[in-house]
C-alpha cells in the first residue's frame, strides 16, 4: 500500500466506512463551526482570495517598481521581501552587513526607504504582508509612520507583519534578541495593533518555514498550533481578551506536491485550530476561524528543467485553492536559479487567475467535500497533528520543547528520509531523477550587488546628515529603558517592573529618522542577543 507524503497508508479504494464523520460536529456547513469548509458560507463566491505576489528587489525603488507592475496586472494585495541585515536589525552601511546588501529581498534602512518602497500605492485600499519578524515592530512602526506623513490614519492601514519568532529559532534563524523579551514584545505588537491599527494582522504564525525546512504536513500543523497556543497563553498573561486579538491572528503554511494531501491538510488545519482556540482558551466562534496565507513550495522548485516548476506551482495553487485559503502566492519557474524574472513573475500571478476564473474551482464552497479519499486524508491528518501538538504539550509548550531542540530533530529526521527516498529513487522527482535530459541549468546573471549596496550606503549617510541627532539619541535611549521592563522578573536590567507601552517609543524613534539597526541597538542593549547552545 503506497503512503502519502506524511506516510499516511492510501488504499486502493477508498470506502464510505474509512471516511465516517459526523457532519455537524466534524464539518458543518462553510462559516460554520469547526469551519472545515471554510470560514465564510460563500467562500470564493463572495471574494476571491487576495492574490498577494512575494517581492523585494535590492533597492526600495526597484521593489516599487514591481509592485506596480503586479498591481497593473490584476494583483491585489502586496507582500514584501526583505534583505538579510534589515531582518537581523543591521543598518547597510554595518560591516556586518557586507555582501548581503539587497541579496534576498529590498534593503530598508529607515523610513525614508519605506516612503520609496511604498511611492504612490493605494495603502488605505491595498493590504501589505511583510515576511519581518526579528524587527517586525520597527518595520510596522515605519509603516505607520509614513501612513501618517501621508495623511492616511492608523485605522485604515491594512496588512500583516510575520512577527513569528518562534519558528526562527527552529527553521530560518533570523532572530536576533532571546526567547523571553521576544515573546513580550510580540505581545506588545498584538496590544497595540488591538488598540490602535484595528486592520492589521500582528503575526501571521507560520509553518511554511518549517515545511521548507523538511517538516511533513502533519509536522507543519502541530508545531505551528503549538507556537500559535504560545502566543496567545503570553497574549493573555499580559492581561489581553483573547477575542480582542484573536480574530486578528494570521497564518502562513506551505502547498506542496501532493494535491489531496495539501487540499486535505488545509481543512484539517481549520478544524484543528478551531477546536483549540474553544477548548484552551473559550475563544469565540470570530477568534476560532482559522485564516491563513498560503506559498506554494519553494523547496520543490527544481533548477533543471526549470519549466516543469510551472506545472508543480499550478498544482499547488489548486490545493491551496480547494482547501480554502484566504491569500496566495504562486512561485515564479525560475526561483530556483535567481529572483524571478517579470516574466516569470507575471506568469505565475497568472495562474492563480485561470485557477480563479478558468477552472470552475471557486464555483462552490468546499468542492472536495464528501470525497471519501478526502475526508479520512482529513480525519487522519488532523488526527496525528493532534497527538503530536500533545507531545508539545508534554513538554511544556512551544518555547520550552524548542529550547530542547523537539521540533528541530523532529524535523531533521524527516527531511533526511525524504532526501533518502529520492536518492533511492522511491519518491520521483521528475528531471531531476527520473526523465532527466542532461541538460545544464540555465544561467541568469546576477544583480550588481556591489554597486547597488553603495547606493544604499549613501541613502543611508544622505538620511542621517539630514536629520536632528540629539532627538533620535532620545527616542533611543527611551526605548532602551523601556525595552528593560520587558525582561523576565528576576532577569537582571531592570526587568520585572510595570511596562510601559513600547510600540509608541518606536514610533517616535521612527519618526526621528532612527534607522532599524540603530533601534535594535536600542533593544539589543536591553535585552541581549540569543545564543543557541
Amino acid at each position: 500500500m503506497p503512503d502519502s507524503p506524511s506516510h499516511i497508508p492510501i488504499p486502493p479504494v477508498v470506502r464510505p466506512s474509512d471516511a465516517a464523520t459526523d457532519y455537524p460536529r466534524d464539518l458543518n456547513d462553510p462559516g460554520a463551526f469547526p469551519f472545515t469548509r471554510g470560514i465564510q458560507p460563500d467562500m470564493y463566491l463572495g471574494r476571491l482570495w487576495t492574490m498577494r505576489q512575494y517581492a523585494g528587489f535590492g533597492t526600495a525603488a526597484e521593489t516599487n517598481a514591481r509592485f506596480r507592475l503586479l498591481l497593473e496586472a490584476g494583483q491585489t494585495g502586496l507582500s514584501v521581501a526583505f534583505d538579510l541585515p534589515t531582518q537581523m536589525g543591521i543598518d547597510s552601511d554595518s560591516p556586518r552587513a557586507q555582501g548581503e546588501v539587497g541579496r534576498v529581498g529590498v534593503a530598508i534602512d529607515s523610513v525614508d526607504d519605506m516612503h520609496t518602497l511604498l511611492d504612490g500605492l493605494p495603502l488605505d485600499r491595498v493590504s501589505t504582508s511583510m515576511t519581518i519578524n526579528a524587527t517586525a515592530a520597527i518595520l510596522l512602526a515605519m509603516y505607520v509612520v509614513v501612513g501618517e506623513e501621508r495623511g492616511i490614519g492608523r485605522e485604515k492601514l491594512s496588512g500583516t507583519i510575520q512577527n513569528d519568532i518562534l519558528k526562527e529559532y527552529v527553521a530560518r534563524g533570523t532572530y536576533i534578541f532571546p526567547p523571553e523579551p521576544s515573546l513580550a514584545l510580540i505581545a506588545e505588537t498584538f496590544r497595540f495593533c488591538a488598540a490602535e491599527v484595528p486592520a492589521w494582522n500582528p503575526i501571521s504564525i507560520s509553518g511554511y518555514h518549517m515545511r521548507e525546512a523538511g517538516a511533513t504536513a502533519v509536522q507543519e500543523l502541530a508545531f505551528t498550533f503549538a507556537n500559535a497556543v504560545e502566543y496567545v497563553k503570553r497574549a493573555v498573561a499580559a492581561g489581553l481578551d483573547v477575542n480582542a486579538f484573536a480574530p486578528r491572528l494570521s497564518f502562513f503554511f506551505a502547498a506542496h506536491n501532493d494535491l489531496f494531501e495539501e487540499a486535505a491538510k488545509f481543512r484539517a488545519a481549520r478544524r484543528l485550530y478551531a477546536r483549540l482556540m474553544r477548548d484552551r482558551f473559550g475563544a469565540d466562534d470570530r477568534s476560532a476561524r482559522l485564516r491563513f496565507h498560503t506559498q506554494t513550495g519553494g523547496v520543490t522548485l527544481q533548477a533543471q528543467q526549470p519549466l516543469t516548476n510551472v506545472v508543480r506551482v499550478a498544482i499547488q495553487a489548486l490545493a491551496a485553492v480547494l482547501g480554502g485559503t484566504q491569500s496566495l502566492h504562486t512561485n515564479g519557474y525560475d526561483e530556483a536559479l535567481a529572483l524571478p524574472t517579470e516574466e516569470a513573475a507575471t506568469l505565475a500571478l497568472r495562474t492563480q487567475q485561470i485557477i480563479a476564473h478558468e477552472s470552475g474551482a471557486a464555483l462552490t464552497a468546499d468542492p472536495l467535500a464528501g470525497s471519501y479519499h478526502v475526508e479520512r486524508l482529513t480525519n487522519e491528518l488532523e488526527r496525528r497533528a493532534a497527538e503530536l501538538l500533545a507531545r508539545v504539550d508534554e513538554r511544556g509548550g512551544a518555547a520550552r520543547a524548542i529550547d530542547e531542540r523537539f521540533y528541530q530533530e523532529e524535523i531533521a529526521r524527516s527531511a533526511y528520509e525524504y532526501q533518502l527516498s529520492v536518492e533511492r529513487g522511491e519518491t520521483v522527482v521528475v528531471g531531476v531523477n527520473r526523465y532527466g535530459d542532461g541538460a545544464e541549468p540555465p544561467v541568469i546573471p546576477a544583480p550588481d550587488y556591489s554597486g547597488l549596496a553603495r547606493a544604499q550606503i549613501a541613502r543611508l549617510a544622505e538620511s542621517r546628515s539630514r536629520r536632528d541627532g540629539a532627538a533620535v539619541a532620545g527616542t533611543l535611549a527611551a526605548v532602551t529603558a523601556a525595552a528593560r521592563r520587558y525582561l523576565p522578573s528576576g532577569g537582571g536590567g531592570g526587568g520585572g517592573g510595570e511596562r510601559a507601552p513600547l510600540m509608541p517609543l518606536i514610533i517616535d524613534a521612527v519618526r526621528a529618522r532612527a534607522s532599524v539597526g540603530e533601534i535594535a541597538d536600542a533593544l539589543r542593549a536591553a535585552w541581549g542577543e540569543y545564543r543557541p547552545a
